[in-house]
């Protein structure tokens, strides 16, 4: 995917305001994110840090988290950026999330000197787990 979504600018400039609010004492790495949904609503998100690290929550998973409490269910579009040397990649946390929860969803990946690509869920995590995996599975543990 090489073309961007419609108002792909104001939804990157939605993520760099949600970097400011980033809350990361102990990396100093800062993420902003930004998802929108179909209803045409914009949920920002920033990663926060804990010092009891696995509780910190990266900003995509923050947005996304946010548009699912909001009601919203349909992802059109998700932008990321951080002071990367490219396009910030998203861990392989979010990238789960992200595969879940806006599998159709454009990805716009940038970063704070202007590099941008445009990617999918499907790229970013192929061959993901998703919930069609446990339709399958024998809930009492049984094999």
């Amino acid at each position: 995917m090489n073309t961007p979504p419609p108002d792909a600018g104001a939804l990157v400039a939605a993520a760099v305001a949600a970097r400011e609010r980033a809350y990361a004492p102990y990396s100093g790495f800062a993420v902003g994110a930004a998802v929108l949904t179909s209803s045409g609503r914009v949920f920002p998100g920033c990663n926060i840090e804990n010092a009891a690290y696995p509780a910190t929550c990266c900003a995509e998973r923050t947005a996304v988290f946010s548009a699912y409490a909001a009601g919203e269910r349909h992802i059109t579009a998700i932008a990321v950026i951080a002071d990367t040397t490219g396009p910030v990649s998203p861990c392989g946390t979010c990238r789960q999330v992200i595969a879940e929860l806006a599998p159709q969803a454009t990805v716009i990946l940038t970063n704070t000197n202007g590099a941008v690509q445009y990617t999918t869920p499907a790229a970013l995590l192929p061959d993901a787990f998703t919930p069609a995996e446990l339709l399958h599975h024998d809930r009492t543990g049984l094999q």
